[in-house]
């Protein structure tokens, strides 16, 4: 089964072609339209019979891929309507979190969490759930309270978290396949600046006898590993600053030594890119992340998978993981590690579960990760793993909707606000629908 899902991934793609961030994918039609108004959006989607959105490229997979045509709203008009009084903003989905995090800092407030890298869309990162890290944070789906989609007849839907209940949290994560999001309303707090301090060489042990205290250190708080050695390379503590009081760190950290300068999560790259570490202050917005807007993140030329276990099998699913070094170290740029809160939604890999991500950035060595997913995958079953649905799995089909409760509900749920199947493309008939 992998065979089709990976097809997009077997060729290096060319300058002139239409491909996502990372250069791993080349997409398989030119035909993009730009839509700036929801009237524009109405009358591409009444226009064409089948169409996919195109957000910010930031997918390592085919979930937004077509043979017929694009349509993106990344450079639509700009909508920011806050509400002070309700504590919302309202936006255009095409948003980038990079551009709305200093507008709402300015105006007083904040989001609940971010992602590693600023750069991507509000609607897109919420269709597939990505996610930050921290204890008691959702992925950045759950701060959505409402939104707005154009369905397959060009007809303006609006769903709320107060008045459309089980439709709602089947919507938000909607991998695409529900219409054209145009509007995303957020809930917001107030503003709080933060730190962050990074810890070198975290034994694998200590992870192992007091991961609950570890993860429960900060605000946020990220493991990365090349899985090569028995230590965790670096521990990314986010911490929250309280009344003004600078920040503190103890120089050692469950046998891990605080970092004495900026660090990149891929050891060998500069630290240029990467959000201020050794305790500096700074908007909440400026240290979530681990990257700047303004930069390249991570490597910029890599693969991406990412899978989700029950946290309270998290130790023993890193230690699985953790035998399959010799393997997996070779062809790894990093290797992350965090903790999502659950959450509601029903195709959210956290549905009703707090949850472990473990994440992992590759070589662009396409034959040696294809290869290893299916053993990573295997070695993470027992734990019912779920995918990140924007990055590269193998997992089958019948497999994803074992493992997805909610998954029969949503298919009957797409068919019914887009029976003619106008935004599904492969990946969503092969692993969703089934066909």
């Amino acid at each position: 089964m992998t065979a089709p899902l990976f097809s997009p991934l077997t060729g290096w793609a060319k300058a002139d072609k239409l491909k996502n961030w990372a250069g791993n994918l080349e997409y398989s039609t030119e035909r993009l339209d730009q839509a700036k108004t929801l009237g524009q959006v109405q009358e591409l989607v009444k226009k064409y019979p089948k169409l996919k959105v195109l957000g910010t490229r930031h997918c390592f997979n085919n979930i937004a891929d077509t043979k017929d045509q694009f349509i993106s709203l990344v450079n639509a008009e700009e909508h920011i309507v806050l509400d002070d009084k309700n504590k919302t903003v309202t936006v255009n989905s095409g948003m980038k979190y990079g551009q709305l995090s200093p507008y709402l800092h300015k105006k007083g407030f904040a989001l609940h969490n971010l992602a590693s890298l600023p750069h991507i869309s509000v609607a897109g990162a919420c269709a597939t759930a990505t996610h930050g890290s921290g204890d008691k944070n959702g992925n950045l789906a759950t701060a959505v309270s409402a939104m707005e989609i154009v369905t397959a007849g060009g007809d303006v839907v609006q769903l709320s978290r107060k008045n459309d209940g089980e439709k709602f949290n089947a919507a938000v994560v909607n991998l695409g396949a529900l219409g054209v999001v145009t509007k995303v309303t957020l809930d917001v707090q107030p503003t709080f600046m933060m730190g962050q301090f990074v810890y070198e060489n975290l034994p694998l042990d200590q992870l192992k006898d007091n991961f609950e205290k570890i993860e429960s250190s900060g605000y946020s708080v990220s493991l990365f590993t090349n899985w090569q050695s028995k230590d965790i390379t670096e521990v990314w503590v986010k911490q929250k600053i309280e009344d003004g009081r600078p920040l503190k760190a103890e120089k050692e950290f469950f046998g891990a030594k605080l970092a004495t300068k900026n660090l990149h999560p891929i050891p060998e790259l500069s630290a240029e890119n990467c959000t201020e570490q050794m305790g500096v202050s700074g908007p909440w917005y400026e240290r979530m992340p681990h990257f700047k807007m303004g930069f390249t993140p991570s490597s910029g030329v890599e693969l991406q998978s990412e899978f989700f276990v029950p946290r309270k099998n998290a130790v023993d699913a890193i230690m699985a993981i953790s035998k399959l070094g010799s393997q997996v170290g070779p062809h790894l740029l990093t290797s992350e590690i965090r903790t999502i809160a659950a959450d509601d939604f029903w195709m959210s890999p956290c549905y009703k579960q707090d949850s472990v991500a473990i994440h992992f950035t590759w070589k662009q060595e396409w034959d040696a990760v294809s290869k290893l997913l299916p053993i990573i995958e295997r070695e993470l079953a027992p734990y019912e793993v779920r995918p990140h649905w924007g990055k590269l799995f193998s997992v089958s089909p019948d497999l994803l909707a074992k493992r997805y409760v909610k998954m029969e509900e949503f298919i009957t749920l797409a068919i019914e606000m887009d029976p003619k199947g106008k935004f599904r493309n492969d990946f969503l008939n092969l692993n969703i629908f089934r066909v």
